[in-house]
């Protein structure tokens, strides 16, 4: 009985070793220079706050904003010199994403690389994990 327990916490602490080695977001260096931009002619922030909402034709959204001060639950990332704020409930969902910053003709904006997105909408709003 001692053995199987010692094994089944084995297998469970290296599963949450696995789990937390790959819980993190990132920013390419695009992104990571335009939030850097936008923090400078801000003034002020220690961050950007990358999140997700109920919304849209798939069920949620991402949300992205500065941060002044980080919340006691929030998990804190640094990808290339920018640090990147995560609350939990939205970790969940965007764990293993990877923020890129894209101009496409007269456009330009953030892009979400998110491994967990199993579909999205036709307008590209909203996903679903």
């Amino acid at each position: 009985m001692l053995l199987k327990q010692q094994l089944l916490t084995l297998k469970l602490s290296s599963w949450l070793k696995k789990r937390l080695k790959r819980m993190a977001i990132t920013l390419t260096e695009a992104a990571a220079n335009r939030v850097e931009t936008f923090l400078a002619n801000r003034g002020k922030g220690v961050g950007l706050r990358l999140g997700v909402k109920t919304t849209g034709c798939s069920g949620m959204a991402y949300t992205l904003e500065f941060v002044d001060q980080l919340n006691e639950e929030d998990t804190a990332f640094d990808s290339n010199g920018v640090k990147i704020i995560v609350d939990p409930k939205s970790l969940v969902y965007i764990d293993g994403t990877e923020l890129d910053f894209t101009k496409e003709g007269l456009n330009e904006g953030f892009k979400f690389n998110n491994p967990n997105v199993k579909d999205e909408c036709g307008c590209g709003e909203s996903f679903t994990v």
